[in-house]
C-alpha cells in the first residue's frame, strides 16, 4: 500500500470511516468508497485512516475487514496510510495483519499508557520485524513518547536514522505556531522533508512556510479537497497570502471541530455534506446533538458551494 520512494510533499487526506445504522454498527464499505473518490478525484492521493476513522477503538476483525477493502481497491498513484496501536499488544495483534496484506507502511498512533522512550523504541522495533512495515510516529502531544524530551526525541531520531521511520506527523497543538521549541527540537534530530504538518488547515500555512516542512494532513479537506489542494499549491509556490486567503474558508469548520472534538464533527459533516452516508459514531464517542448537526450544515454548505465552483 506505499509506492517506492514517496516523499511527504502534499496533501494527506484524514477521512472518517463510514458506518451502517445497523445494531453492530458494521462498517460500509460502499459509503467509505464514496469518500475515498471524492478525494482522489479532487487530486490528492494520500489517505491516512487514523483518530478521524475512530481507529482507537476498531475490534481486530474489523482491522482485518479495512485491509482487505483497500487491499481490493488499492490502485497506482494512491498511498492509503492505515493506522496500528495505540498500546504495544494491540500493536503485535495487528502486525500478524500487515505483513498478511504485504503493508509497507503504517502510521503508529499516539500511546497514553506507562511508556518510555527506551521502552517505545524496543517495542517499535519489535513491531517493524513483526509487520514488515515501517512506520509514521503521530506525535500529539510532548509527552507521547515520555516525560524527557531531550531523550524521546533523541529515540524517534535514532528510529528515522535507522530508517524504521519514514516520517513523523507533527500535531502539537500551539497558540502561536510560530514558537514551537518542541519542534525546533525535533528538526535538529529530523530532517524536515520527514516531518509534516498534522493538524489541519489551521497552522498548515505557517508550518510550510515559517518552518519548511513538506505537507499537511487535513480532516476538512474530505469535503472541500480540491480547496485544501489549493492551499498547498499556493504554498508550493510561495503565494503565502494567497494560501492564508484560501485556508481561511476552512476555520468555521475547523472552529466547531475544535470545540465539539474534531473526529465526530467530520464525521458528521461528510454526511451532511452529501458525500456519503457515515452513520453511526462508535463509541467511545457521542453523536452530535441536533441543534450541533444544523449549525454544521450550514457551514458545510459555504464549504461544498466554494468547491463546486
Amino acid at each position: 500500500m506505499m509506492q517506492e520512494n514517496i516523499t511527504l510533499n502534499g496533501v494527506f487526506a484524514v477521512p472518517p470511516l463510514a458506518r451502517a445504522a445497523d445494531p453492530r454498527r458494521s462498517i460500509d464499505f460502499d459509503e467509505n468508497a464514496r469518500i475515498v473518490h471524492r478525494i482522489t478525484e479532487a487530486g490528492i492521493s494520500r489517505l491516512i485512516y487514523g483518530g478521524n476513522a475512530f481507529f482507537y477503538h476498531v475490534t481486530l476483525r474489523e482491522y482485518e475487514q479495512v485491509l482487505e477493502w483497500l487491499n481490493h481497491i488499492q490502485r497506482d498513484g494512491i498511498w492509503f496510510i492505515v493506522s496500528a496501536g495505540p498500546s504495544f499488544g494491540r500493536l503485535m495483534d495487528q502486525a500478524l495483519l500487515l505483513r498478511r496484506f504485504g503493508v509497507s507502511c503504517v502510521m503508529v498512533l499516539p500511546c497514553g499508557d506507562p511508556r518510555d522512550p527506551t521502552g517505545i523504541r524496543q517495542g517499535l522495533r519489535e513491531f517493524v520485524e513483526a509487520s514488515g512495515a515501517r512506520i509514521i510516529a503521530y506525535i500529539k502531544e510532548e509527552s507521547n513518547l515520555g516525560s524527557d524530551p531531550e531523550r524521546d526525541l533523541d529515540m524517534l531520531g535514532e528510529l528515522v536514522d535507522d530508517g524504521l521511520c519514514i516520517g513523523i506527523k507533527y500535531a502539537v497543538v500551539r497558540q502561536d505556531p510560530r514558537i514551537d521549541p518542541y519542534l525546533e527540537a525535533l528538526l535538529q534530530r529530523v530532517d524536515r522533508s520527514k516531518v509534516i504538518s498534522g493538524i489541519g488547515e489551521r497552522p498548515a500555512v505557517i508550518h510550510l512556510r515559517d518552518w519548511r516542512l513538506p505537507g499537511f494532513t487535513t480532516g476538512s479537506g474530505c469535503i472541500a479537497p480540491s480547496q485544501s489542494s489549493a492551499v498547498f499549491a499556493a504554498c508550493e509556490r510561495r503565494d503565502f497570502n494567497h494560501a492564508e486567503q484560501l485556508r481561511e474558508h476552512f476555520l468555521p469548520l475547523e472552529d466547531r471541530r475544535d470545540q465539539w472534538g474534531p473526529a465526530r464533527v467530520l464525521h458528521h459533516a461528510v454526511e451532511l455534506a452529501g458525500i456519503a452516508k457515515t452513520g453511526a459514531i462508535p463509541p467511545f464517542v457521542s453523536p452530535l446533538s441536533a441543534e450541533q448537526q444544523k449549525c454544521i450544515q450550514a457551514i458545510v454548505q459555504k464549504l461544498i458551494a466554494r468547491e463546486n465552483k
